[in-house]
């Protein structure tokens, strides 16, 4: 199965989930209606999470430019970059930590 390709262990590990709630990012996503038939979810999570661990300032214009890889036919993008833009919060956070390097 598919499920396969990408071990569950590996979310945890990466950051793109949690065992006990939803991410900073997840959270975003929710709160903004960022997801509704859920097809691009996966790609636009993953695509967010790597950017904003890289460059935790991004600006919406940046937002736009690294998701136009990702296609969604649900939400016309509008919430998904607003989920995005407001996890930001988080990533530059979580980057201050002792050890981060920031």
């Amino acid at each position: 199965p598919r499920s396969t390709l990408f071990p569950y262990t590996t979310l945890f590990r990466s950051g793109l989930s949690l065992e006990d709630g939803l991410t900073p990012l997840q959270a975003a996503f929710r709160k903004h209606h960022a997801l509704q038939c859920g097809f691009c979810t996966p790609g636009m999570l993953t695509t967010a999470h790597a950017l904003l661990t890289d460059e935790p300032d991004a600006d919406k214009a940046r937002i736009r430019e690294v998701l136009s890889g990702n296609l969604c036919r649900c939400t016309g993008y509008i919430p998904i970059v607003e989920a995005i833009y407001e996890a930001r919060t988080a990533y530059a956070a979580r980057d201050k930590l002792p050890g981060k390097g920031g």
